[in-house]
């Protein structure tokens, strides 16, 4: 019985905290600093940790040079075989 109450007092606050978020707004600029602070924040050991620490780089490897295998020498052929406008005529 108490988990059946406590569910039903957990979801009609969250009903009324829904109700009351639909009615409140906010100005554009105040959107825009948000998205701004989560970009930073999103990123911030990509912007802040590469200025502080450079062991990051010495430590990262070097990337392996693709094979290159023989089929991917071959060019592909991009030709129609029937272009449409012979198609059209022939329908006609």
């Amino acid at each position: 019985m108490r988990v059946w109450l406590a569910c039903f007092f957990v979801l009609f606050a969250l009903a009324e905290l829904f109700d009351w978020v639909k009615e409140f707004s906010l100005p554009l600029p105040i959107y825009i600093l948000g998205g701004a602070f989560l970009a930073v924040a999103s990123n911030y050991d990509k912007i802040v940790g590469s200025y502080l620490s450079d062991e990051a780089i010495a430590r990262s490897p070097e990337p392996t040079p693709l094979e290159t295998s023989p089929q991917t020498l071959n060019p592909i052929s991009l030709t129609m075989s029937n272009p449409v406008e012979d198609e059209q005529a022939s329908q006609l």
